[in-house]
């Protein structure tokens, strides 16, 4: 069974790369350059910013497709470094989402974030973007030794926030986010407007509800927390 935005629900949490920052520009930025210096041609930005929710790995083996690319390979190393300096050059907000937390602090409704993505790496992006103490809490990739699609993170979320998941939103761009957030027992709401691949669907996740952009996702959320007039 669905549930939809009525009002009762306290907490907000995000999804990080692709839902609450567009970090696009700096992943990318990083891939290509790691694959001219290897001597292969860049992936186009759009195709590579269609897979950024796939995490660095998910990048890797999208830009050196004749590479079989595990977590070990010396590759994801050297782009993990390369992107740890460039971590907050252009990545920002998505747009109307500031705003959306201003009314979420404003109204003292705990936010959060949840996010596959290693901590060494969150944390500064949450720093450079002036998040960092504006947050309830912050999980990240190597936080648990779970992650999304696992819902342990979010359970873990809802512990540090003070809520029950039943009194919480999850928002996230990709099927893993919405599977942790329902096997959580939390109302999601697919991110449409992310990092999605052609070949994907978010009508298809089974989430409770979809923002097609940051407009709907502020009146989703609104509405789910009390505060829509």
């Amino acid at each position: 069974m669905k549930r939809f935005p009525d009002g009762s629900y306290k907490a907000v949490l995000f999804d990080l790369d692709g839902t609450l920052v567009d970090t696009a520009p700096d992943m990318v930025s990083v891939l290509q350059g790691l694959q001219q210096e290897h001597g292969v041609d860049p992936v186009p930005y759009d195709i590579g910013r269609s897979h950024v929710s796939n995490g660095a790995l998910g990048l890797l083996r999208l830009a050196f497709p004749d590479k079989e690319i595990t977590l070990d390979d010396p590759l994801m190393g050297e782009y993990i470094s390369r992107y740890a300096g460039r971590v907050c050059e252009r990545s920002t907000l998505f747009s109307g989402l500031d705003e959306l937390l201003q009314r979420l602090d404003q109204a003292a409704r705990p936010w959060g974030v949840v996010t596959n993505k290693p901590a060494r790496l969150t944390e500064p992006l949450l720093a450079g973007l002036a998040l960092a103490d504006r947050i309830a809490c912050a999980v990240s990739g190597d936080t648990l030794n779970a992650r999304k699609p696992d819902p342990a993170p979010l359970l873990y979320a809802c512990e540090m926030a003070g809520v029950g998941p039943e009194e919480t939103v999850y928002i996230g761009d990709a099927e893993r986010d919405i599977e942790a957030g329902r096997r959580a027992g939390i109302m999601t709401v697919a991110a449409a407007y992310g990092y999605i691949t052609a070949d994907d669907d978010a009508q298809h996740w089974g989430a409770d509800a979809i923002a097609w952009d940051t407009t709907e996702l502020t009146q989703i959320v609104l509405k789910a927390v009390n505060l829509w007039t």
